[in-house]
């Protein structure tokens, strides 16, 4: 497994879509996800440290995970099925640990709410994860996913 952290999250706005990107903490590559615009919302909050007067799912998870003094230990992306890429949320409670199968976009919106590591497996980075060529930018990026369908995303590539 391969520590990540939340790079941005962008706006396809052709397909009217959104997507986050996971950059590799010791690394180049960067797995960019496909996600919902609630799911971007959050994760877009929670990046800015924007916290919203009541709260929201995510938040109001770690609430829950809070009162109940558990502790959010990992977020593992570790999973691509018929195009669908699949988390889990490991909790630590009373010395126990409890696997959660969960969606990427809100595993990684309680990753920011509650500060722990986020990893990626080798084999998704290895199959999926792309690398910026030189001085590649976010707008480049809009530019280049914008002309690549979700589906498509097996052979998108920052080489030139």
């Amino acid at each position: 497994m391969l520590e990540v952290f939340v790079n941005a999250v962008i706006e396809d706005q052709q397909y009217n879509t959104f997507v986050v990107l996971l950059k590799e903490k010791y690394g180049d590559r960067t797995l960019p996800i496909w996600i919902g615009e609630n799911e971007a919302m959050a994760i877009a909050l929670s990046l800015e440290g924007i916290r919203p007067q009541r709260p929201l799912t995510h938040d109001l998870l770690k609430l829950v995970i809070d009162t109940f003094q558990a502790k959010v230990a990992k977020i593992g992306v570790e999973a691509l099925k018929n195009e669908t890429y699949f988390a889990k949320i490991y909790i630590e409670s009373d010395g126990k640990l409890f696997v959660i199968d969960a969606r990427p976009s809100d595993s990684i919106a309680l990753a920011l709410r509650t500060k722990c590591t986020i990893v990626v497996s080798d084999e998704l980075m290895n199959e999926n994860g792309i690398v910026f060529q030189g001085d590649t930018s976010i707008e480049e990026l809009k530019r280049r996913l914008r002309n690549t369908k979700p589906e498509q995303f097996g052979d998108f590539s920052f080489n030139k």
